[in-house]
C-alpha cells in the first residue's frame, strides 16, 4: 500500500500483529490476530481486529477509539494481510467486521486501494447466501482474501 501506516510488531508465528494508534484520544494499542479455522476440511484464517485495553489486557472488537486515523489503521491492517500472505502463500483469510458498518468500512478500504490490491489478491464477498467476486457497488456480509495464483 502506498499510504502512511503505523509500524507494527508480530509474534514468531506471524499470527498476531500489534501497533499503536495515535490521535486526539491518545495512544491506543491495536491487535490484528489470524485465527486458524476449519470448515468441512477447508482451512482458513479468521482476521480478528481489536483494541487491546490497557491495564486489563483484554481485547475489545467493539471499541470506537475516535483517533481520527481510520485510513492509517486500515492501511496498517492491510499491510499485515500482505505480510501474512507472504509468509503463508496458500492462506485464505476471512474477514467480517464486528458490526455491519465495520464490514462496510473494510469494503471501502478495499475499494480505495483496488488498483493495488487487484494485482496481488483475489477478493470475494458474501451476499445473498453466496460467495462472489468482489464488486465495488455491493454491500457484503463478509469477505475472503487470498493470494492470486500466478
Amino acid at each position: 500500500m502506498n499510504s502512511e501506516q503505523y509500524p507494527y510488531t508480530t509474534n514468531p508465528g506471524f499470527l498476531d500483529f500489534e501497533f499503536t494508534s495515535e490521535g486526539p484520544n491518545g495512544k491506543i494499542r491495536k491487535v490484528v490476530r489470524y485465527i486458524s479455522r476449519n470448515a468441512n476440511g477447508i482451512i482458513y484464517f479468521n482476521l480478528a481486529f481489536r483494541d487491546l485495553e490497557e491495564g486489563t489486557g483484554r481485547i475489545n472488537d467493539l471499541a470506537k477509539s475516535g483517533n481520527k486515523d481510520t485510513n492509517k489503521i486500515l492501511v496498517t491492517v492491510a499491510a499485515t494481510i500482505l505480510e501474512f500472505i507472504e509468509r503463508f502463500s496458500d492462506a485464505i483469510i476471512y474477514a467480517m467486521g464486528s458490526t455491519p458498518a465495520r464490514t462496510r468500512l473494510y469494503q471501502m478500504g478495499i475499494i480505495a486501494y483496488w488498483d493495488q490490491i487487484a494485482g496481488l489478491l483475489e477478493v470475494y464477498g458474501f451476499t445473498n447466501g453466496n460467495w462472489e467476486e468482489f464488486a465495488k457497488n455491493v454491500n457484503y456480509h463478509a469477505l475472503l482474501v487470498f493470494r492470486k495464483k500466478v
